[in-house]
């Protein structure tokens, strides 16, 4: 369950700009402190700079630049 929520998290990360707080709440993770732990736990890096690879390379492939970070399969 938690594994769903965390992909949920990314996946809210990568296409919206929903404040941290609505981020947390709608995947299903409560706070910006859980959503914090649990997505920097799975991925390495917080959520403000995993949203920020997403939101820096929007169109990548218009440009010579490598695309964001990749979601890495987690075990569930």
């Amino acid at each position: 369950m938690l594994h769903r929520r965390v992909i949920r998290a990314q996946e809210l990360l990568e296409t919206t700009d929903l404040p941290m707080e609505q981020v947390a709440r709608l995947s299903g993770l409560a706070t910006t402190d859980f959503l914090r732990a649990h997505l920097s736990r799975r991925t390495g890096i917080t959520p403000s700079t995993y949203r920020a690879a997403f939101t820096h390379n929007t169109r990548s492939e218009d440009r010579d630049v490598p695309a964001g970070p990749v979601r890495t399969p987690v075990p569930g």
